[in-house]
């Protein structure tokens, strides 16, 4: 016994990051400061510090404590400062190790002034912020060194090659994602990052028939491999969140996308496929309360483009065109997806009225996605709702009659 004690005592003396074992890790939230002693700035220092604490609190497996209870007692320290120029809102933190004072991570992130309301700023920093450091932290209780240095590099490229959705690109970042797990089979980030990618090719129709059928059965195999090892992780349950999805398990895909934002509240791709779950269960209106959460946060923004086709979806299948109009050109400007977000504004214009208009945005969604007819582009009806079957049909009529080909 007297052994077994030495040795875990040994474990914590060694290795002081695992600061999870004795608990809930607990993380100081220092008040925002402010550069140039501005009381506008200190006032919003003041409300984004806030949004962070609260957020942060929401986390199911960390503990906050307030300021005034003192930062020796805590594992981690956030401290930050907030700038104003003329175009934007900047703040820039960091996060120490109370018992060392090293650095364990640090971030700038910046909002424009111009395109957005205070509140919404606000929120946008907290989420800014909040996003990447949940992120870090979730990392670093359950990092494995000698797998996270092989598979960032890699990660990354493969996430910066799809930043403009396309099947080329989705198909480069397949071949980067496969050629690292081959060379290291066991590595847990690789294997969530090409699952994630494989159900983003799912859901964009990139992949079908038997190609459709391997690749949910490699990622379901993998993510289960990884929850398994990893049941707090993020990019799994985020993962499995899209899984779910995708393959029209919508009830498990929004208990899975909850525990995702269990531990990051401003998970935008969580979000989305909570809201594209409530579309296929007929709840549009809170799929639309869900989606606009997500454009609040605005995180992380290399997705935006999703919770707005989202709004636009939500809104077209309640027959709102003149709302949807807005955020499915938005999308558009971003990526152009698959060719069903021009689709879906060709509905929309026709609904309005403008079929000129409608006939353009219908040629423009047929050369994205050549081969599109009455019959392949509604998502798969399993377990879908009949509300939600019902206001798809009205929807494929407009798109019809905008041009797109009934077979």
């Amino acid at each position: 016994m007297l052994v077994i004690l030495g040795a875990a005592l040994t474990l914590v003396t060694v290795r002081p990051g695992l600061i999870f074992a004795r608990g809930a890790t607990t993380i100081a939230v220092m008040p925002m400061t402010d550069a140039g002693n501005d009381p506008l700035v200190a006032q919003m220092a003041a409300e984004v510090s806030g949004r962070l604490t609260d957020g942060l609190a929401k986390i199911e497996n960390i503990r906050v404590r307030a300021p005034e209870t003192g930062a020796a007692k805590a594992d981690f320290v956030v401290k930050g400062e907030l700038q104003k120029s003329e175009q934007a809102w900047t703040i820039r933190t960091r996060m120490t190790e109370a018992a060392t004072g090293e650095v364990k991570w640090t971030a700038s992130y910046s909002v424009d002034l111009t395109d957005t309301d205070l509140p919404m700023q606000q929120s946008r920093l907290a989420a800014g912020v909040g996003h990447a450091l949940a992120l870090r932290v979730n990392e670093l209780l359950n990092a494995d060194a000698s797998s996270a240095a092989k598979s960032k590099v890699v990660i990354e490229q493969a996430t910066a090659h799809i930043k403009q959705t396309s099947p080329e690109r989705f198909q480069a970042a397949q071949a980067m994602l496969e050629k690292a797990l081959a060379e290291d089979p066991d590595n847990v980030e690789i294997q969530v990052a090409l699952a994630a990618l494989l159900m983003r090719g799912v859901q964009m129709v990139w992949l079908s028939g038997p190609e459709r059928e391997a690749a949910e059965i490699k990622a379901e195999a993998m993510l289960q491999q990884t929850l398994r090892a990893k049941p707090n992780y993020i990019p799994a349950h985020e993962a499995y969140c899209r899984f779910l999805n995708a393959t029209n398990q919508f009830r498990a895909s929004l208990v899975a996308c909850a525990k995702a934002l269990s531990f990051d509240p401003w998970n935008g791709i969580a979000l989305y496929h909570v809201g594209l779950a409530q579309i296929q269960t007929g709840r549009f209106e809170d799929a639309l309360a869900t989606f606009m959460q997500a454009e609040r946060f605005d995180t992380p923004q290399v997705s935006r483009w999703t919770w707005k086709i989202g709004a636009g979806w939500a809104n077209m299948l309640m027959g709102r065109a003149e709302d949807a109009v807005p955020w499915l050109l938005k999308s558009i400007a971003i990526t152009s997806a698959s060719g069903r977000t021009h689709m879906l504004l060709a509905a929309a214009y026709q609904q309005l009225g403008k079929t000129e208009e409608a006939r353009a945005a219908m040629e423009k969604g047929m050369e994205l996605r050549p081969g599109s007819t009455y019959h392949n582009v509604p998502t798969p009806k399993k377990n879908s709702s009949p509300v939600y079957i019902e206001a798809t049909e009205r929807i494929m009529q407009l798109m019809l009659a905008a041009g797109l080909p009934a077979s």
